[in-house]
């Protein structure tokens, strides 16, 4: 069986062909069988999230910080370059410690879709092993790079400035849209990952637009009913990332051998 690395060898020089239908049904069967096991994780985490945030800047703040005017005065203030930069950095290191929580999505999609069964352990199976560090530096590249260049953006003053900074996380995460499936799934690293995504994005990139943009807008069905529903919604973007990865490489077993690949081949 060819490596990962040797099957974006052969995208590079051929393309390749998705079938929107077939990627489309994949998804949706498959979000359906991981859909509420992880709405309720999702729940019960942005209950305990939104409690230690809430503590933290009562305890920082005081309790003045909760009012509205407050927190309004708060966003609006402008930002030395120094602060700009802490802020860049603390948000970029949420997130890429985020990554391996939405890692274990595409793992719970993954074992749904071959019947194996999963647990809430399943969540957070990539904050240990050989994944983590591979994830975690896709993951602050990805950030650092959205929110510096979006701050740089906002400080030109130029047209349309705030509707640029705004996109620009969004374009990025286009690009690198199969970046975490390649690490988990075809055992890439961090950087090659980034680097195989933007090769398999740029050689369809309309099929993997409208993937990109379903997933999104179908992870946000649940605000149109009720907002608390986009917390069973949300996944869909997962099962739409596994399903895309899955039309284009199909899937391996994490604990092959081609894992001793790493760092043997370079994409360029």
């Amino acid at each position: 069986m060819k490596s990962t690395l040797d099957q974006i060898e052969d995208i590079k020089k051929n393309g390749f062909s998705l079938d929107f239908s077939t990627v489309f049904n994949h998804a949706f069967e498959n979000y359906k069988k991981i859909a509420l096991y992880s709405g309720l994780i999702i729940l019960v985490l942005t209950i305990i999230i939104v409690m230690a945030y809430v503590g933290i800047l009562i305890a920082y703040f005081g309790i003045e910080s909760l009012k509205q005017d407050y927190l309004k005065e708060f966003t609006n203030q402008n930002f030395t370059a120094v602060e700009l930069l802490v802020q860049t950095v603390g948000f970029s290191l949420l997130a890429a410690l985020m990554a391996p929580f939405g890692a274990g999505f595409l793992k719970m999609a993954d074992s749904a879709d071959k019947d194996i069964e999963f647990n809430v352990s399943t969540m957070f199976c990539y904050y240990k092993g050989k994944y983590f560090a591979q994830i975690f530096t896709a993951a602050i590249i990805v950030a650092i790079t959205g929110n510096l260049l979006s701050n740089l953006i906002r400080s030109l003053n130029i047209p349309f400035g705030e509707l640029i900074a705004f996109a620009i996380p969004y374009i990025i995460s286009y690009f690198v849209y199969l970046s975490t499936p390649l690490i988990i799934f075809g055992n890439l690293t961090g950087i090659e990952s980034l680097k195989a995504s933007i090769i398999i994005v740029t050689k369809n990139p309309l099929n993997i637009f409208a993937f990109f943009i379903i997933g999104f807008l179908g992870a946000l069905v649940g605000l149109v009913a009720c907002c608390v529903g986009v917390i069973f919604t949300a996944v869909f973007n997962s099962s739409m990332q596994y399903a895309t990865y899955f039309a284009i490489f199909g899937t391996q077993s994490e604990e092959e051998d081609s894992i001793d690949s790493i760092g043997k081949y370079n994409v360029d």
